[in-house]
C-alpha cells in the first residue's frame, strides 16, 4: 500500500502556465485554441483549503456509477483486511449470553468500560436465570460505571426473564427472536448473531455509519437504511468481518473529530481525504490503541491480537 501524496492545485491565470503547457488538451487547430481560452476564463483560482490536499489517486465520486462504487468499496474492504487481519469484536465474552449482555451495556459508553465492568457482573449472575432473579439495586451498583445504569438494569432484567421464560434459558440464534428481547435492537442482534452464532450480519454503530458516509457509500443516516445499502454492496459472507474492520479503522485512524489522514492506508480511495491531519508525522501521533502502541479495549484479547491487553477496572 502506498502512502497518500499531497497534491496542490495550480493557480489559474489568463496566461498559460508551464504546467498547462506540459499537459496540453488533446485537440488540434482552432478547437484547441478555443477550448484553452474558455478554460482560462471560466476556471476559478484554487483556494488554499484542505480540499487542495487530496491525493492524486483519489477520484471524488461525483456522479459515480453504482458499479464503480461497488468496486471502490470492495477494494477498501480488501485493504482494511490487510491492515487489520486480527479484527474482532472488542467485547470480552465466553458465551452468547455474555456477549448479549455486554452489547446491551455498551450503549453510550466504551467497550473498555464494559469489559472492566462485566467480570464482577457475570461472577454474580452467570446465567439468565440468575440475572432474572437479581435485586435491581444490587445490579445497578455493579453496572454503574457503564452509565445509564437504571435503564440498562431494566433491560437486562427483562431480557434475562424473557430468555428464562420463552427460550429455555438459551440465547436464540435468529434475528426475529433477538429483537423481541428488551433492550435489543438490530445492531445488538447482528453483533450476537455474527460473533456467537456465525450468522453474517452488519453492525451499524456510530463508527460504521460515520465511515461509510465519509467514504460516500451512502448518504443515509438511519442505521437500518445504511445496513440495507451496505448489504447490497458486499456478499453476505463478508458482512461480519467488514463490520469489525470498519469499526476498527474508525476507532484507530479515521476518528470523528481528528482523522489521521496522513497515516491512513486507504487514503488514495477516500473521497474525504483532507478532513483531518495530512502531515504523516502529526497524523501518526493521532493513532490509537495498538496502532499507536497503546492497550486495546479487551482485558482478554484473542491470541493473535498484536496490541496490549486493557487494564482491569481500578488498575494503575
Amino acid at each position: 500500500m502506498t502512502s497518500p501524496k499531497s497534491g496542490t492545485r495550480a493557480k489559474v491565470t489568463k496566461t498559460p502556465t508551464k504546467a498547462s503547457a506540459e499537459a496540453p488538451v488533446k485537440t488540434s487547430g482552432a478547437a484547441k485554441a478555443s477550448k484553452t481560452t474558455k478554460a482560462a476564463k471560466s476556471t476559478k483560482p484554487a483556494k488554499a483549503s484542505k480540499a487542495a490536499k487530496v491525493p492524486e489517486a483519489v477520484k471524488v465520486p461525483k456522479g459515480e456509477s453504482h458499479l464503480a462504487l461497488v468496486r471502490r468499496a470492495r477494494r477498501i474492504n480488501r485493504e482494511l483486511a490487510e491492515v487489520y487481519p486480527y479484527a474482532h469484536p472488542e467485547l470480552d465474552f465466553r458465551n452468547p449470553f455474555e456477549l448479549l449482555v455486554a452489547t446491551v451495556l455498551s450503549a453510550q459508553t466504551t467497550d473498555l468500560r464494559v469489559n472492566q465492568t462485566t467480570p464482577a457482573l457475570f461472577a454474580a449472575y452467570p446465567t439468565p436465570e440468575d440475572m432474572a432473579a437479581a435485586v435491581p439495586e444490587e445490579m445497578e451498583e455493579l453496572i454503574r460505571p457503564t452509565g445509564f445504569f437504571r435503564a440498562k438494569t431494566k433491560s437486562l432484567l427483562g431480557l434475562s426473564a424473557a430468555l428464562r421464560d420463552d427460550f429455555g434459558g438459551e440465547v436464540p440464534g435468529r434475528l426475529e427472536d433477538l429483537v423481541k428481547l428488551p433492550g435489543v435492537g438490530r445492531k445488538t442482534a447482528n453483533v450476537v448473531l455474527g460473533n456467537a452464532f456465525g450468522v453474517p450480519g452488519i453492525t451499524v454503530d456510530t463508527h460504521f455509519g460515520r465511515l461509510v458516509r465519509r467514504w460516500k457509500w451512502t448518504d443515509e443516516e438511519d442505521p437500518v437504511k445504511v445496513e440495507a445499502v451496505v448489504a447490497d454492496i458486499f456478499p453476505k459472507s463478508e458482512w461480519t468481518m467488514l463490520s469489525h474492520r470498519v469499526i476498527f479503522h474508525g476507532r484507530r485512524i479515521c476518528h470523528s473529530r481528528k482523522p489521521a489522514c496522513g497515516a491512513c492506508p486507504i487514503a488514495p480511495l477516500c473521497p474525504s481525504y483532507g478532513e483531518g491531519e495530512t502531515d504523516p508525522e502529526k497524523a501518526r501521533k493521532l493513532l490509537k490503541y495498538e496502532m499507536g502502541g497503546y492497550p486495546g479495549q479487551r482485558l482478554s484479547p484473542p491470541p493473535d491480537f498484536p496490541g496490549k491487553p486493557a487494564p482491569a477496572l481500578g488498575a494503575a
